[in-house]
């Protein structure tokens, strides 16, 4: 309401300048119009007032002349009435003929209105602009347009300083997704899709709702920063969150609250927009049967055009472990990319019946592990599910999670994206293909025999996160109880169980204290127990830390952890610490790197004295 009421202020005022400029010298042909975001009869607090001063044909706009002091009279008096104006200036063929060549234009006028002047004129421009709208190509170019913006923004809903316009899941994603449906002539509004079967009635709410959330956090934000500002920044989450009425408590932050509110409505746009973009593309496109095909071994799903899709909409309605099996056979099917349209509605439609009951069920449980235990693609497979809330529905300790911010210097994901970042790169230590990432690591991995242990303990390493207390030592109980659900036997379950209540002592011992000093050593060898425990703390540590930030990882960190593993690996041997060896090899390493930069025999002598090295 405060969006339109704003809109239509400035309607009141822009008409009442075009009266001047009228009198100024104005054409009487000529008309004024709203696009863009404004053309929706909504404006936001520090947003810009987007219009076109629309001529007729042969109207010189360009030369001086009346015509040329009128509009710049005009466009100056809403400057100095404090408009933050964004003008353009075209005839009616310059309009047509401009739009058909630049999709930012096509998307301006398609929500253009009138505001005052020749309004036939504006209807012979709107008239024109319909006929010559090639639906097919606008699809296209917004979805590369998509592509590219999600891109820029890391092609996640999660990022802690998200930017609610632009950033995946935020409001550009429903604009985009209307302005697809008005230019193939499908509707303007939630309502109207759903009438033409596009999205069901339930849907529509749901991104009534979620649009109006999403709308609401960005017109506070403005009001906070007394500024155009859509970037949920740290330094306005908490007055915005305040704005809301959400007040900081002991275990948790009021911009915590807030955030979380923004990422749940995040994802869930996420999720639609998938959903719904899949259909306009089928209507726009015909795509149909011809791209439907069955799946060997699996009657429930098909194969429409490489995304998989159930058989019938009431599929996990008759049969709940279809609602894992969905994931597991997305995992095990070559060629498959995604999820159909028609799948990720029926999931949607499903979350009623992930409850206490689906979680505790043997099938299920025997559907997941079989998931964790696969020769590959764990990384899509649970990325899809928590895309689709199923993960969070499963594991319920995980769905606490979910959109839980990290406040501290390294993390730059929330923690659920987190240990999805950290499952992704334990994953990877068991690719060929990405060997030289991690040789060492790849090394290591390819000995270890029980990779669904480390990738247990990287779903659960933070998912006690935002509780209060040591979430190392609380996640240890909770994987505790999942292995024991599960039916791990003793060795892997206590395995997991250390991995998650220590993920963070090899980092700590590698960086902050005296690997030169054997008491040093000898107490995390203690601590760890064998070279077994060893090796999986130390890919889960490598793992953990490059899962933090892409700026986070370096060189010297990757050798500290790399000479802890070794010395501890030498003492867990029965072979006593020899600094005088160690540091004898470390004068080898260092006189082959110098050879490598063609520096002299002795060149490195005059420093080592310096310093004292023996």
């Amino acid at each position: 309401a405060l969006l339109r009421r704003l809109a239509r202020h400035v309607d009141d005022t822009l008409r009442a300048l075009w009266a001047v400029a009228a009198v100024a010298g104005m054409p009487a042909g000529a008309c004024l119009a709203a696009v863009g975001g404004y053309g929706r009869g909504e404006l936001f607090p520090h947003s810009d007032v987007d219009v076109l001063v629309l001529l007729p044909d042969g109207v010189e706009s360009h030369t001086p002349g009346p015509v040329k002091t009128a509009i710049e009279g005009f466009i100056t008096s809403c400057w100095d009435v404090g408009l933050e104006i964004g003008s353009s200036v075209r005839t009616l063929g310059e309009c047509l003929s401009e739009s058909q060549g630049d999709v930012t234009i096509q998307t301006a006028l398609l929500e253009a209105r009138p505001l005052a002047g020749d309004t036939k004129l504006f209807r012979q421009m709107a008239k024109g602009f319909r006929q010559a709208m090639d639906a097919k190509a606008f699809f296209r170019a917004k979805t590369l347009e998509a592509v590219q913006r999600h891109t820029k923004f890391d092609d996640t809903p999660y990022a802690l300083e998200p930017n609610c316009k632009e950033s995946p899941g935020g409001l550009r994603d429903l604009q985009m997704l209307i302005w697809i449906a008005r230019a193939a002539g499908l509707g303007k509004t939630w309502k109207a899709l759903a009438q033409r079967g596009l999205i069901t009635p339930f849907e529509s709410r749901q991104l009534q709702r979620n649009d109006g959330q999403l709308r609401l956090i960005r017109a506070r934000l403005h009001a906070v920063a007394g500024r155009r500002e859509d970037r949920l920044v740290f330094d306005q989450q908490t007055a915005v969150a305040q704005s809301f009425g959400f007040v900081s408590t002991d275990s948790v932050r009021a911009s915590e609250l807030l955030m979380r509110r923004y990422y749940w409505a995040a994802k869930a746009v996420t999720q639609l927009h998938q959903i719904l973009l899949l259909n306009l593309e089928e209507q726009i496109n015909d795509s149909q049967q011809d791209l439907l095909h069955p799946l060997p071994g699996h009657p429930d799903y098909r194969d429409r055009g490489r995304m998989l899709e159930v058989a019938s909409d009431d599929l996990y309605q008759r049969d709940p472990h279809a609602i894992l099996r969905t994931f597991l056979v997305y995992q095990q099917t070559p060629g498959i990319k995604g999820l159909s349209a028609r799948t990720l509605r029926a999931l949607y439609n499903a979350r009623g019946l992930m409850d206490a009951a689906w979680r505790r069920d043997p099938v299920n449980r025997a559907t997941f592990m079989t998931m964790l235990r696969a020769p590959e693609g764990q990384t899509h497979a649970f990325r899809l599910m928590n895309q689709t809330s199923v993960l969070g529905r499963y594991l319920w300790v995980f769905r606490a999670i979910v959109g839980q911010m990290q406040h501290d210097l390294f993390h730059v994901y929330t923690v659920d994206q987190h240990i999805l970042m950290v499952l992704r790169n334990v994953r990877r230590f068991f690719i060929p293909e990405h060997v030289h990432e991690y040789p060492f690591c790849s090394q290591l991995a390819a000995q270890f025999d029980t990779p669904e242990v480390l990738y247990i303990a990287a779903l659960f390493h933070d998912v006690a996160k935002g509780r209060g207390g040591d979430h190392s030592e609380l996640g240890a109980v909770e994987v505790k109880r999942f292995c024991r659900q599960h039916g791990l036997d003793a060795a892997s379950t206590s395995m997991c169980v250390f991995l998650v209540e220590h993920h963070l002592t090899m980092s700590r011992v590698a960086q902050k204290e005296d690997l030169s000093d054997p008491e040093v050593i000898s107490a995390f060898a203690a601590k760890v127990g064998n070279a077994r425990r060893l090796t999986a703390l130390y890919l889960l540590t490598v793992a953990d830390i490059r899962g933090t930030s892409p700026k986070v990882w370096n060189a010297w960190k990757g050798k500290l952890l790399e000479d802890l593993y070794r010395i501890t690996l030498r003492a867990l041997g029965g072979a006593p610490i020899n600094l005088d060896a160690e540091i004898e090899a470390r004068k080898q390493e260092a006189r082959q790197d110098l050879a490598l930069h063609s520096q002299l025999p002795g060149t490195e002598e005059p420093l080592w004295k310096k310093l004292a090295v023996s």
